[in-house]
């Protein structure tokens, strides 16, 4: 998993800007002089809250005046919002200040919070009503101007509010402060929250107090002396000021040792932070102490900086286990790149040949095999030409796999985010494979031979090497399959990104030699050569057939690219697959004065269409909304995004995440199949499944790095998120009865 603080703040980040939530003001309150003035809006109200802007300047404002301002939040019943930790969850809210010049301010002087359980989880944060006061300084340089009576205060607010959901929110308020006379009407809100400040045990000479980690690595052993008399003998709060530390929902053994309190706090078994000295607050009744404590002996390592990543470990869990159709859970970020040790390579590599064995079943990878088909029926009693065919497709499949695995290795060195299947990313590659497909399925179709659009010496020497073919075939078989992840090949390329180069490639070319293997050992085994029938007219029309899968193969492509592009999109790309078709006709099929006046017709015709709709093939659409539409149905699956799983998951609402794209033909299938089950979608909603799916049809590095951190390099994958349980991830054929088996476990 992500640590902690990267959960919490991507998804806020993207809510803000994208603008998800819009805020209408429903009041003004005014601030008026003692001579009177203009008044501000300083009130944003939404369904959950309502934030007003207030301040207190009992003497005005000028240089050594004492001036405070502060959001104060009234929150609606059983809904809340953060501290500054907000703990297993949440967002702390935040202040951005557009002040007038020579006045500066500080940070927000949060007050004590208490603890919201979540089941296995729990936040810091506040109910009912709070102040969030943000002290300002007030510079010799400040100065209005002799005829201003009001300094004028703005504000930028985003705050996440939760009850069983949570809901980020923003809001921008306008404040007027008379620069003299008193602004007293909010004193008693200022008082109160100073009164729940922490006070700072460090100007107590007799404070003390230490951290140190216990033994198994397991929890710190706090101390702290010099709290006052009158909390002798109480329970306290404990909150770290830090994040990603301890584990928050538990509960922590407490003793009085004299004057001395004592604790034994358990960390966060994905601790991320190692804070030192250590912030920590202690509360009571509503009043808290702060003390910085030293860290004695220092902190473990957290699980980044472990030897063998988490990646390494998810990997050896998954193909510790192959052949077995039980689930995996993972729970970690890939990190720096980290040598695997010999077994876990070559479990990596034993996963990746079968990954690729299982390729061959795949559906993107039906119109090579007929391509193959073809090839077997033509050399079906010529057992060297078989054997040269069998080499040569694997070494084009072997050397296509490195290619692409080296790119992809290449573009993440310069810190690109990409994932195993990134070229059919980009709608321009998408469109060139619709027309290479169209190509191949005319040239089987007998509109057209290759040699005939070759120059000659480039045909002939295609003819006295027919090895070409198959080594093409071989790539061909890479650009279309590559997209398409098995079982046991996912965790193999997901380890590729933590990896030295060499090792990486090893897995790529493990890949495509499983890919390239049943054809390879065909063509080697005198047995399968004499089981082919003789040649004769079925050739040419099992040749023929053989065109409905390559057009097939097109459909898909266009409808992939119209995800990308839109319907302008995809009718474009149509439209240039027509003038190249004509292009092939008025070139092969014509003859005389008809191929001199039509061929470059159909040649202007394709150069005009490639001039003006190109750019509508190969232009990315706008990014879909992060919010899913309303429905009403609450089994509707729901875009996903970054942290969103772990939001629901600690409100106690289990999750599942599927991870597709468009181009990836067993993630459709999957969701044609086991996903729309009526046994399946029942299980999900008596179980209060929340639907999420992840679409990487369009590059995605948010989505790029949720696969990541789960071991994984492209899709499908199919993810079970449930409250105190790591996540599960699931194999990529899905089943139902798979499915099933890991909504009982819940």
């Amino acid at each position: 998993m992500l640590f902690k603080r990267t959960q919490r703040w991507l998804p806020t980040l993207l809510f803000v800007a994208a603008g998800a939530i819009s805020f209408g003001v429903s009041a003004q309150i005014q601030l008026k002089s003692s001579s009177g003035g203009a008044l501000g809006s300083s009130t944003v109200t939404t369904p959950h809250v309502q934030a007003e802007l207030i301040a207190q300047a009992p003497d005005g404002i000028g240089p050594g005046k004492p001036l405070w301002l502060g959001l104060q939040i009234t929150h609606q019943p059983e809904w809340h919002t953060y501290w500054k930790n907000p703990g297993d969850s949440g967002l702390p809210t935040q202040i951005e200040w557009k002040l007038p010049e020579g006045i500066d301010a500080g940070e927000i002087a949060w007050p004590v919070p208490h603890k919201i359980p979540l089941g296995t989880l729990a936040n810091y944060g506040y109910e009912g009503t709070v102040l969030l006061p943000v002290p300002m300084t007030v510079a010799s340089t400040f100065n209005p101007g002799p005829l201003a009576k009001e300094a004028t205060f703005q504000v930028s607010a985003t705050w996440l509010v939760c009850r069983k959901e949570c809901i980020p929110e923003e809001g921008t308020f306008t404040l007027q402060v008379p620069v003299q006379g008193t602004t007293a009407l909010s004193s008693a809100a200022f008082e109160a929250a100073a009164k729940a400040h922490p006070q700072n045990l460090s100007a107590d000479a007799n404070a003390k107090g230490s951290v140190k980690v216990n033994g198994d690595g397991d929890a710190i052993n706090v101390r702290v002396a010099g709290l006052p008399g009158t909390l002798k003998g109480k329970t306290l709060a404990f909150f770290p000021e830090t994040e990603a530390v301890i584990e928050t929902a538990a509960e922590i053994q407490q003793q009085w040792d004299g004057d001395v309190w004592s604790a034994r706090v358990p960390l966060s078994k994905q601790r991320s932070e190692s804070p030192s000295p250590m912030p920590i607050v202690l509360a009571s009744d509503g009043q808290g102490w702060r003390a910085e404590l030293p860290v004695n002996g220092g902190w473990p390592k957290t699980a980044a900086a472990a030897t063998v990543t988490p990646a390494l470990e998810a990997a050896l869990k998954a193909n510790a286990q192959l052949g077995s159709d039980s689930s995996i859970a993972f729970s970690a970020t890939p990190t720096a790149v980290t040598p695997a040790p010999a077994g876990i390579w070559l479990a990596a590599l034993f996963g990746a040949l079968l990954g690729g064995l299982i390729l061959n079943l795949m559906p993107c990878v039906f119109p090579v095999l007929a391509i193959k088909v073809v090839g077997f029926a033509q050399h079906s009693q010529d057992r060297r030409a078989h054997r040269v065919s069998g080499v040569a497709y694997t070494a084009g499949v072997i050397l296509s796999f490195l290619a692409l695995g080296g790119l992809m290795l290449g573009l993440r060195a310069a810190g690109e985010a990409v994932g195993w299947g990134f070229q059919l990313q980009s709608p321009g590659v998408v469109a060139a494979l619709a027309a290479l497909f169209t190509l191949i399925g005319l040239n089987l179709a007998g509109m057209f031979e290759f040699r005939s659009l070759l120059p000659s010496s480039v045909a002939s020497l295609q003819a006295r090497h027919p090895v070409a073919d198959s080594f093409l075939t071989g790539v061909l078989a890479v650009a279309v399959a590559s997209p398409c992840t098995a079982p046991f090949m996912g965790a193999s390329l997901g380890l590729t990104a933590t990896l030295p180069a060499f090792q990486a490639l090893t897995i790529f070319a493990a890949l495509g030699l499983g890919l390239a293997l049943p054809y390879l050992l065909a063509s080697w085994i005198p047995a399968v050569a004499r089981a082919m029938p003789r040649p004769g007219a079925w050739m040419d029309t099992l040749r023929r057939f053989m065109a409905f899968p390559m057009f097939a193969t097109v459909v898909w492509l266009v409808w992939v690219l119209g995800q990308q592009s839109g319907i302008n999109g995809a009718a474009a790309l149509l439209g240039l697959l027509v003038a190249l078709a004509m292009v092939i006709w008025a070139l092969c099929s014509l003859q005389g004065a008809s191929r001199r006046i039509l061929a470059p017709i159909s040649l202007l015709v394709l150069a005009a269409m490639l001039w003006s709709w190109a750019p509508r093939v190969t232009q990315m659409l706008p990014e879909p909304s992060a919010v899913a539409a309303e429905t009403g149905d609450a089994n509707a699956w729901r875009a996903w995004q970054s942290g969103l799983p772990e939001q629901l998951v600690a409100q106690g609402q289990p999750v599942f995440v599927d991870f597709t794209a468009a181009w990836c033909v067993t993630c459709q299938y999957n969701k044609t199949t086991t996903l729309a089950d009526a046994d399946v979608i029942r299980g999900f909603a008596d179980k209060k499944v929340a639907l999420l799916r992840a679409d990487w049809t369009r590059r995605d590095p948010q989505i790029t790095a949720a696969l990541r951190e789960l071991g994984r390099s492209g899709v499908p994958v199919y993810v079970l998120y449930a409250p105190g349980k790591p996540p599960v991830v699931l194999t990529e054929l899905l089943s139902k009865s798979e499915v099933q088996s890991a909504l009982a476990a819940l």
